[in-house]
């Protein structure tokens, strides 16, 4: 096709699709399908519900780990090879299911597909599947059908489609078969229709010119996927971290294992020293745990309407600083409202009811203004529950002045009209002897000659012409949609209303900003979040809807990014507030343009159009009520009340719940550096102090119920007067590492301390000595847990569960020593005299640990 069939007239469209106004032949219908295929969403290939949960055990932490199982087995110790592989499998467990639920992206753009079509072949009407529709078909469109392929126009009559789900556009758009320019944006080509919008008005013909995957919504379902998802900060660090350990093992391994051998040990000895090692280095409960606070954080986002569908887009939000929104539906109610009427040199505040002007007393106003609601209700094809949105918004406004739309309508029974066409750009009915006229004001102004005023009808003067037309243009500013209403007495037919008209007044409408969204933006600004509207929308509309809301009104056009190369947009796009007139490509660019800046950006929308930029997005979230199955499957996060004020909320939580997860990173990590240097420094002088089976039980009453209970932890009152997380700041950064370097050595050297003050002289540990150094660092660990959360300024008292988590450790602690597990454990019952000890190392360490604790506070200040 020369050409692109928008810009082309309807003739040369058909020739060059070989068709014709009454269709294809069923024998060349079948030859394009073997060419093209069926008219379908291909989907991609998925991983197979095996190959998901395979891939959460390629992880150098999990393959140390069961190497370690191996070698426990190897050396006769049973136990520990048991507890190893039933935390790798539970964690493995944790990841499938997250992972699973994310493969459905591209199954949902299916269900957008019509499942028949009625089209045109070997010169009649017929209903088929829409999957066998080919390029050239001809195809019949009627109000209330899906559009089954992407069609070029032939015929229209009064026919308007609803494309907010591919373009952004918040009322239906108008079709006629003119071409439009090349350069015409997807929201503005009148002469096209696209598979998977739907037809609300009218009648049209159209010409299939694409179908399947090379449709826009197929164009859209390519790029979903190719995309690969996106990780969060936390999740790179934990793989860089797995990565590390698992080096810093082996070589360990490699130093201390022919050491050990070379100073006569025997050779179990020495491989139970590297499998103890190994345990003590790896934190095999990290993924596991800070899995399962993101889950409790979920649980309670979802009480605030925010549904998380991947549990690390909870932490990324916690490093958000710029929100990119769709308008409709997101900012705005999603529905046409009418917020503003004017007659004569009066304008009436719909929502309050003031009106200014210069006849502005006693009911004059009142008059006209319910005269101009009474045309609206009955020069209407729609009803408040089914139909146009612009007519629903104007029925909508005349039942909320006290008017009886039903009953309005039977006691003036229509006896003629003029249906609306998007060439005559009005509509008129006849009742009785009475005719409504309602339409684009320029058009009804044409038509009228006289003008309805406090006094009664008066001549259409030039002057008040120029009062319309500005009051007209003020009406657009402010982004409103015009309509013009008049009417016409004494009329014989329908054809009496093309002339001789009273114009009585203008009605202005728009999709209105929800209530709560302005403060909702404010407050996230506070939070140092940029705020950028990302609209197919036109710019006045968007730029007035932006100013309103306090987002800002430096635009962009859809146009100008087509012209922009990569390196351009980047320097543009943080100085701009509103992206108007953008298609799904441009969404993608100006994302991408955002994140090579170096920001995080969190992505909202609801339609079709809106999938691939939430795919990309670092946090994509989808509107649940208005929004499209499509959007929903491709993002991280979905609102459940379509509320943008969720997203600050959600923004909130993210943030405690990631100071949740620092304060348990840098718990468990310190335990395991000191456990390391414990083992380390031990086995140097023969002893193996902590066997590989009291490692795992240490880190299962660390990791388990004590770490769980630190996800219930309180958010504190300035998380969102803090900035944004800096992504490439890490969480484990110069305060974690301070923090667990601190308390890592303080721990270290009194436990060895205490190894040798129990040992007393012993040439071979006692199961004495063990006992008292693995209880001593058990209790130790449960202080340090309480000064991380002084340090991170969470109220001593503000978790009830962490005290029951703490007391429940303790009391499975206890199990070990005095039940009969203590023989699996190597452990011995522990006297009053013991226990005195105990308290005593805690003593030493507790102000030791507060001190590391406020120097980490000064660094991080």
């Amino acid at each position: 096709m020369s050409g692109k069939p928008h810009e082309l007239e309807v003739e040369r469209v058909t020739e060059s699709l070989e068709s014709r106004p009454d269709g294809l032949t069923s024998d060349e219908v079948r030859r394009r399908r073997a060419e093209h295929g069926e008219n379908d969403i291909v989907r991609g290939g998925g991983r197979s519900p095996v190959d998901i949960f395979l891939a959460q055990f390629n992880s150098a932490l999990i393959w140390v780990l069961l190497a370690a199982a191996a070698l426990s087995i190897w050396a006769g110790h049973a136990v520990d090879a048991i507890l190893i592989v039933i935390i790798v499998v539970a964690n493995g467990l944790f990841g499938f299911v997250q992972d699973y639920r994310a493969e459905r992206s591209l199954e949902s753009l299916r269900e957008l597909a019509a499942p028949t079509a009625t089209v045109r072949r070997d010169g009649e009407t017929r209903t088929v599947d829409a999957t066998e529709l080919v390029p050239g078909d001809v195809v019949v469109l009627r109000g209330g059908d899906v559009v089954p392929a992407d069609g070029r126009l032939l015929e229209t009559s009064d026919l308007e489609v609803d494309e907010a789900s591919l373009t952004g556009e918040s009322v239906p758009v108008s079709k006629s078969t003119a071409p439009v320019a090349t350069e015409t944006p997807l929201a503005e080509r009148a002469s096209m229709v696209y598979k998977g919008t739907s037809v609300t008005r009218g009648k049209g013909v159209a010409v299939v010119t694409e179908t399947g995957m090379e449709t826009e919504v197929g164009e859209i379902a390519r790029e979903l996927a190719a995309t690969e998802e996106t990780r969060t900060p936390l999740q790179d660090e934990l793989d860089v971290l797995g990565r590390n350990l698992g080096v810093g093992v082996l070589v360990l391994s490699a130093l201390v294992a022919p050491l050990l051998l070379f100073r006569g040990t025997p050779a179990v000895q020495a491989a139970l020293t590297a499998v103890s090692l190994a345990v003590a280095a790896i934190p095999e409960g990290l993924p596991a745990v800070v899995t399962l606070t993101l889950a409790l954080g979920v649980r309670k986002m979802s009480e605030e309407n925010a549904l998380v569908r991947r549990l690390p887009a909870v932490e990324a939000l916690g490093a958000v600083d710029v929100v990119c929104t769709d308008k409709t539906g997101t900012l705005t109610q999603g529905q046409m409202t009418v917020s503003r009427l004017w007659v004569n040199d009066a304008v009436v505040d719909f929502g309050s009811g003031e009106t200014d002007g210069d006849e502005v007393g006693g009911n004059d106003v009142g008059d006209r203004e319910e005269l101009l609601l009474e045309i609206g209700a009955l020069c209407n094809d729609s009803t408040l529950e089914d139909g146009d949105p612009t007519e629903q918004a104007l029925l909508a406004a005349a039942d909320r002045r006290g008017l009886d739309v039903d009953g309005l309508r039977e006691s003036n029974p229509r006896t003629g009209e003029v249906p609306f066409s998007s060439e005559r750009k009005w509509m008129g009915t006849v009742h009785d002897d009475v005719g409504y006229v309602k339409g684009a004001p320029e058009v009804v102004v044409e038509h009228c000659d006289r003008i309805l005023t406090a006094d009664g009808p008066k001549p259409l003067t030039d002057e008040r012409r120029e009062r319309v037309e500005t009051t007209v243009r003020a009406f657009g500013d402010d982004a409103l949609r015009v309509l013009a209403m008049a009417y016409r007495e004494a009329v014989a037919d329908a054809d009496d209303l093309a002339g001789g008209l009273t114009f009585v007044g203008l009605t202005g409408m728009i999709d209105p900003p929800r209530e709560e969204v302005a403060d909702a933006i404010a407050q996230t600004k506070r939070a140092g979040i940029g705020v950028k509207m990302v609209t197919g929308d036109n710019v006045r509309t968007a730029r007035a809807i932006a100013d309103s809301l306090g987002i800002g009104t430096a635009v962009l056009e859809g146009g100008e990014i087509e012209r922009m190369d990569d390196e351009t947009l980047r320097e543009r796009v943080d100085s701009v507030d509103v992206f108007a007139r953008t298609s799904p490509e441009h969404k993608v660019r100006i994302l991408q343009a955002l994140q090579k800046r170096g920001n995080d950006v969190a992505m909202t929308g609801d339609g079709v159009n809106d999938a691939p930029a939430l795919k990309n997005a670092d946090v994509g979230v989808a509107m649940g009520i208005r929004g499209t199955e499509v959007a929903r499957q491709a993002s991280d996060i979905v609102l459940l009340d379509d509320d943008y004020a969720t997203i600050e909320r959600a923004v909130e939580r993210g943030r405690g719940i990631f100071d949740n997860i620092w304060k348990f990173v840098a718990y468990l990590l310190s335990a395991n550096v000191a456990e390391v240097s414990i083992v380390f420094l031990a086995s140097l002088s023969g002893y193996l102090i902590l066997p590989a089976v009291q490692l795992l039980w240490i880190n299962l009453l660390t990791d388990g119920l004590p770490a769980l209970a630190l996800g219930a932890d309180p958010v504190s009152d300035d998380v969102m007067e803090r900035p944004p997380r800096d992504p490439d700041r890490g969480i484990i950064g110069r305060p974690m590492l301070g923090l667990i370097g601190g308390t890592g050595a303080v721990t270290t050297v009194v436990m060895l301390a205490f190894m040798f003050v129990t040992l007393e002289g012993a040439a071979e540990v006692t199961a004495y000595a063990m006992t008292m150094v693995f209880t001593g660092f058990v209790f130790l660990e449960f202080v340090k847990l309480y000064v991380i959360r002084w340090l991170r300024e969470t109220p001593m008292l503000s978790n009830p569960w962490l005290a029951v988590a703490v007391a429940g450790s303790i009391a499975l602690q206890l199990a070990v020593l005095y039940t009969p597990l203590n023989r699996y454990f190597g452990t011995v019952p522990l006297g009053v005299a013991d226990w005195g000890l105990i308290a005593a190392v805690l003593v030493v360490c507790l102000p030791a640990y507060l001190a590391v604790a406020a120097l980490v506070r000064r660094l991080e200040r």
